[in-house]
Order: structure tokens, then C-alpha cells, then sequence
């Protein structure tokens, strides 16, 4: 087996095809722009690793949008069960979160990368650091390095260069350059699992940045016109607002205001108690106490009494029913969505209509693209990486399928 491969990206995509690769007697050489492997990786476990999700295939499937046709062949072979076992044969159990995430029971990424990288390179597979790709000439790929810039040939590519978020881990987006001028479709890069901009009040910015808004019911509708809504947390931050709750819905935030900006969207802040509980509450009588210390006695305080404070007038605040209407249908403003370099991951990217179904470019025999830098996007919650890992795998047994 003399086939020349690379692999160029050391994200989970890359490993993955290269674990394919090196288990099936091929020796890959993955190459990457950073002095070590899988950064992006290593920063989402910071907070536990998220492998994958538990729940019906189906809605599992669902949450690839769009591209859900596209990715349905790679996560057939690499489920999320397969997920699992895949963590257990490198000796790492798993266990299923109460939202139905699954991570390694320690929630750490550093141990199992660690493994990983031990049994790649027990099984033949190299690694040359600090090379990125700069030009793809004919047969040629070009890479900078600390020594200067090098030439390399190679029978089979497997590209999994990333998108655009976090930069300064290794995805910066300059394929799209390289890949255009061959001629590929490629869909404009765009920020997903990103936060929103609203305009706080300094007050409100300074004393609640990095708060949870917890227990509420985020509603919208989409640019098609379908209503959404979901109970879940947001997380006050010093620009607007992020979190698991916006995640679920960057796409359909993004495309709205893309639309319609800035986009008013509405919070329950109390989804678990009716208007007319809320209106008796708030009705009652309340003596000598304070406004404050008397929406204490409900539950209203801290950053979601600061929220009233930040939309309705002292007066105002004394109407029950007005408080208790806002309570139910709070207005939050989305000015804009923030950068690229920001957020989690990214959306667009090269269209698969370029792709066979083995995830090999059509017009280039013998190179395949896979991972974030396709134009597919998800939610966090272990979508993104059982959908690079699947495509690595994806990939790597087209290229074997190929050889047989």
C-alpha cells in the first residue's frame, strides 16, 4: 500500500478519515497550519465535551436543515450510537446528559485526544504541523512552513480545512480563495451558534453581562412564517445575548434578519405560570412594601425585574396587568448578529452539487472534502461533530470502496 494520502486539517474530520484510513493498513500524513492538533476541539470541551445527542433518528437528522439529505448517508454508518462505542474503543465511557447530550463521563476532550492521537500514530499515521496550505496547482500542493514554502505531490487528498469561526484556532476561511479558482461553487461563509446584539442600557449591560436568564420561552416566527418556540436559558452578555436557547435557533434568527432588521422577537419570562396568575400576583395587595421587595415575593427580581426596568417606564410599573402582559410577551430587539470570528461555527461553505456521493470533488479524481468547510449547518448540542467525524469516515471508505 504506497498510496500517497493526505489529509490537510487536524480537526476531528480529519482524524476521523485518517483513523479509517490507518485502520484499513494505509499510513495518511495529516498536515495542519497550527503546531498541534484538533485546537477547536480541545476549547469545546473546555466547558464537557459534547459528543453527540440521544434522541429519535429522525429528529436527530432533522437538525442538519437542509442539508439533512446530504449528511443522512454519513450518519447511517456513523450514528450517534456509533459515536459512543467509537469513545468506548479508546477506552472512554459515555453517559446521556438530562437535555439528552452524551458526553465522556469525566467531560473532559484532552484525555480522549489524547488516546486518539496515540493509536493514529501507533497505526502508522504521520503528522507534519505548522504547514499551511496556500496554493493547489494542477498535481502541486503548495504549504507555507517555518522553513519556507514546500511542494508536495500526492495520489489522494482528503481536504477537511474547516470553516471560518475561530480563527485563531486554524479555521480561517482562505480555502474558498483556493477552491474558487478551481472553479467550485462555493456558498458565502456565515456565522451559526453566534449571539445577537441588543441595545442595553449601560446600567443594565454592567450589572448583568454573563447572567443566565433562566426558566424562559423564546418565540419567533421565520422568513417562511413558521412559529417557533422553545423553553430553555439565554446568557446576558456584555453585547446582547447568547446561549443554548439561541443556538437552537441562530439559522432562523440569522436568515430573519438578514430580512427584517433589526428583528423584535418576544420572551415568556414566566412560561410555567398563565396571564391571569400572573395578573392576580401582581394585583395583590402590597402594603408598605417596596415594587421590588414586593415582585420579590413572585419570583420577579434580579435580571428579569431589571428587564421590565429596561422597557417600561416608573410609572408604568405600578399597572399589574401592563407588567403582567409584559412578563408573558417581553420584547427583545436583535440588532445584528455578531461576527464570524465569534461564533461557534459556520454556515455555508462548498456546495455539495460539486461532491459525489463518496464526498469526492466531480471535476478533481481523487480529492475529497469533508467537514465544517461543506455548506451544512447545525446546532450545538454534539450535531457539529458527529457530523464532521461521520463525513471523515464517509470519505475515507469511499476512497477504500475505490481501491477494491
Amino acid at each position: 500500500m504506497s498510496s500517497r494520502i493526505a489529509i490537510i486539517g487536524a480537526g476531528p474530520a480529519g482524524l476521523m478519515a485518517a483513523q479509517v484510513l490507518s485502520n484499513a493498513g494505509y499510513a495518511p500524513t495529516v498536515f495542519d497550519a497550527k503546531p498541534s492538533v484538533a485546537r477547536k476541539f480541545l476549547r469545546a470541551g473546555r466547558g464537557g465535551l459534547n459528543l453527540t445527542h440521544n434522541e429519535d433518528f429522525a429528529l436527530f437528522l432533522s437538525r442538519y436543515f437542509e442539508a439533512k439529505s446530504f449528511l443522512e448517508p454519513a450518519l447511517d454508518a456513523f450514528s450517534p450510537d456509533d459515536m459512543r462505542l467509537w469513545a468506548q474503543n479508546l477506552g472512554f465511557e459515555t453517559f446521556v446528559g438530562s437535555s439528552g447530550k452524551v458526553y465522556p463521563l469525566d467531560k473532559k476532550a484532552a484525555p480522549l485526544l489524547r488516546a486518539w492521537l496515540h493509536q493514529l500514530r501507533a497505526n502508522n499515521t504521520q503528522f507534519k504541523m505548522k504547514h499551511r496550505l496556500v496554493n493547489w496547482l494542477k498535481d502541486i500542493w503548495q504549504f507555507q512552513t517555518p522553513d519556507g514554502l514546500k511542494e508536495y505531490s500526492f495520489d489522494t487528498v482528503i481536504l477537511a480545512l474547516g470553516g471560518a469561526s475561530w480563527p485563531q484556532l486554524g479555521s480561517t476561511g482562505t480555502w474558498t480563495k483556493i477552491l474558487q479558482n478551481k472553479g467550485l461553487k462555493i456558498t458565502p461563509l456565515k456565522p451559526t451558534n453566534m449571539g445577537f446584539n441588543v441595545n442595553y442600557s449601560e446600567l443594565f449591560r454592567k450589572k448583568f453581562s454573563g447572567s443566565p436568564l433562566k426558566n424562559i420561552e423564546l418565540s419567533f416566527k421565520d422568513i417562511h412564517g413558521n412559529f417557533h418556540s422553545k423553553i430553555g436559558e439565554l446568557l446576558i452578555s456584555d453585547y446582547g445575548v447568547e446561549g443554548n436557547l439561541i443556538y437552537t435557533y441562530s439559522k432562523f434568527l440569522r436568515e430573519k434578519i438578514e430580512q427584517e432588521s433589526p428583528l423584535n422577537i418576544t420572551l415568556d419570562l414566566f412560561p410555567h405560570r398563565s396571564l391571569n396568575q400572573l395578573k392576580k400576583q401582581l394585583s395583590s395587595k402590597r402594603g408598605k412594601q417596596s415594587l421590588s421587595a414586593f415582585w420579590k415575593r413572585f419570583g420577579l427580581s434580579g435580571v428579569k425585574a431589571s428587564l421590565l426596568r429596561e422597557v417600561l417606564s416608573k410609572e408604568l410599573l405600578s399597572d399589574p396587568e401592563l407588567v403582567a402582559n409584559t412578563l408573558k410577551k417581553f420584547p427583545l430587539t436583535l440588532e445584528s448578529y455578531r461576527p464570524i470570528e465569534e461564533a461557534i461555527s459556520t454556515a455555508g461553505g462548498l456546495a455539495f452539487e460539486n461532491l459525489d456521493k463518496d464526498l469526492m470533488l466531480k471535476d478533481f479524481s481523487g480529492v475529497y472534502c469533508i467537514g465544517e468547510m461543506l455548506d451544512w449547518e447545525a446546532p450545538t448540542g454534539g450535531y457539529l461533530l458527529t457530523g464532521v467525524m461521520a463525513q471523515g469516515k464517509q470519505a475515507a471508505e469511499g476512497f477504500l470502496n475505490a481501491q477494491s
